[in-house]
């Protein structure tokens, strides 16, 4: 069995699965990718999908879907998606092996490749 490119943590998977109940009937699940910008040069990019390109590379981890886009497959390999729940703040975090250094605030990376 091949290894996923991101594994979901129990957190992310009930937040995904809370923010698809509040999604649009015809969403399929989120798409994640990466994208040009922020202090480190590359920053995360989360949306819900209505379809699915064909390219996509789809990860199904405890009961919800995740649509990686193909442009950003190299870039996640061996990340985790986790949720953390502050007293001020919720988002998602990326623990992705992959990078090489993070920007202060958190928004932004870089990545060796």
């Amino acid at each position: 069995m091949t290894k996923q490119i991101i594994t979901l943590s129990d957190n992310a998977a009930q937040r995904i699965k809370e923010i698809m109940s509040n999604a649009e009937k015809d969403s399929l699940g989120v798409r994640v990718g990466v994208k040009s910008g922020g202090c480190a040069g590359m920053s995360y990019v989360m949306e819900y999908t209505k379809e699915a390109n064909p390219n996509d590379e789809v990860v199904e981890d405890k009961g919800v879907k995740v649509f990686i886009d193909s442009a950003a497959v190299m870039y996640l390999l061996g990340t985790e998606m986790d949720f953390k729940k502050e007293k001020f703040s919720s988002q998602f975090v990326f623990n992705n092996p992959n990078e090489t250094e993070r920007c202060g605030c958190g928004e932004s990376f870089k990545f060796s490749i």
